[in-house]
């Protein structure tokens, strides 16, 4: 009689545990997968947010070494307009940059303008790319000097626009290290590099 009870008791039990098996176990199993799954999914994102954090960080530190001569250099052939201290705004293509300066070509009637780039207080059109150093070539090295000493050897006539917002026109005489000098009626002024602001050929 004791042993109908105890495989009774079995299976009874049996059935239970089959029973929770099925209901209880499963949905546990189930309830941890998930879990499992969204801690995963949590660390990945994070992880990407990290990731996207530092690249946006590199980026930041990257640019900061980009100067405005690559900016100019990486925009030669676009459309600008620049924005002169004297002069106001100077419209057209970007023909060239050098060593503080930059020819601004006139697609119209006008003369181009040779640009001082100390004079520049804001620009449009421009690239978003740079143009590092290393890969500029050769005439990018030449200053403002060997442009107007350029201008000089053409023997024509010229205009000056200072930073103060005066224009003087005239023929380039001599040309010093840091200076130009403009005939005009048997006069002569000196001018100093750092006061040019455009000269138009």
């Amino acid at each position: 009689m004791s042993f109908d009870v105890t495989v009774k008791r079995r299976s009874v039990a049996v059935d239970t545990l089959r029973w929770l098996g099925e209901g209880f176990g499963v949905g546990w199993e189930r309830a941890l997968l998930e879990l499992f799954d969204d801690l995963e999914q949590q660390a990945e994102g994070l992880a990407l947010a990290q990731r996207d954090a530092d690249v946006a960080e590199l980026a930041r530190a990257e640019y900061s070494e980009v100067d405005l001569a690559s900016r100019l250099h990486a925009s030669v052939g676009h459309e600008v307009e620049l924005t002169v201290l004297g002069a106001g705004p100077v419209r057209g293509r970007l023909g060239r940059v050098g060593a503080g300066w930059c020819l601004v070509v006139n697609e119209g009637p006008g003369p181009d303008a040779v640009v001082s780039l100390s004079a520049l207080l804001g620009a449009r059109g421009l690239s978003h790319g740079a143009r590092p150093e290393p890969l500029r070539g050769v005439a990018a090295r030449l200053g403002l000097g060997s442009v107007v000493r350029r201008l000089a050897e053409e023997g024509g006539r010229v205009t000056v626009v200072r930073t103060d917002g005066e224009r003087r026109g005239g023929v380039l005489a001599r040309v010093g290290a840091d200076f130009l000098e403009l005939a005009e009626e048997g006069r002569l002024e000196l001018v100093p590099f750092a006061a040019v602001a455009v000269l138009r050929g």
